[in-house]
């Protein structure tokens, strides 16, 4: 297979992976919901410069460490769960607002990016897909830190182009959800789902 037919088929792969319905999708969702376009754009500017920094670290070699070391793998998976039932727990715990502060927008903006990027680079099942996938795409004769960064760079620009369908989506919806009563249901929601993909992770083999 050549270079352009490993992005093709790579694309495809991963286009799959974007739409499927997970961590990443709720956490957009919920960020777009209650707090506005700006937090919702750190939150995915935050997840795609995890993706893109697993790339480069499976192009690199290092994320191998995951695949080969069973202690390693179970360290981040274990902070990652940790992680994730404690942004959970803040979620059900934290009592929504009716209407978001203009000039907590720009602070907003890196909370959400910190998250979205903590999140992603402490799932280690990101990590082991990489690991599993990046080498099938890349040609023999192709330079593997370039073909893996440029293979990472494919899924985040599908990442970006679905997060910005389910930002206008959430837009469009949220002058239905202004209420804070609707507002503090879905934060509830996002928050026990989160806790469950935090469970989950800790939980599996």
């Amino acid at each position: 297979m050549d270079i352009a037919g490993s992005i093709w088929s790579f694309a495809a792969v991963v286009a799959l992976l974007t739409l499927t319905p997970g961590l990443d999708t709720a956490l957009i969702l919920r960020t777009s919901l209650l707090a506005g376009r700006r937090p919702a754009w750190g939150v995915t500017l935050g997840i795609q410069a995890g993706t893109l920094t697993w790339g480069v670290l499976t192009a690199a070699g290092l994320s191998a460490l995951l695949a080969a070391s069973e202690l390693a793998y179970d360290v981040l998976r274990w902070a990652g769960a940790a992680y994730l039932v404690w942004m959970g727990l803040r979620m059900l715990m934290t009592k929504a607002e009716a209407q978001d502060m203009p000039e907590r927008q720009e602070v907003r903006f890196w909370k959400g990016f910190r998250r979205g990027l903590v999140t992603n680079l402490l799932n280690p099942k990101v990590g082991a897909f990489y690991v599993a996938m990046l080498p099938n795409f890349i040609p023999p004769e192709a330079p593997h830190a370039l073909m893996g960064l440029a293979l990472a760079g494919v899924h985040v620009v599908e990442g970006l182009v679905w997060s910005a369908v389910l930002i206008g989506f959430a837009s469009l919806m949220s002058g239905v959800l202004r209420s804070a009563r609707v507002r503090r249901f879905l934060d509830r929601l996002t928050g026990v789902v989160i806790v469950g993909f935090g469970v989950r992770l800790a939980v599996s083999d």
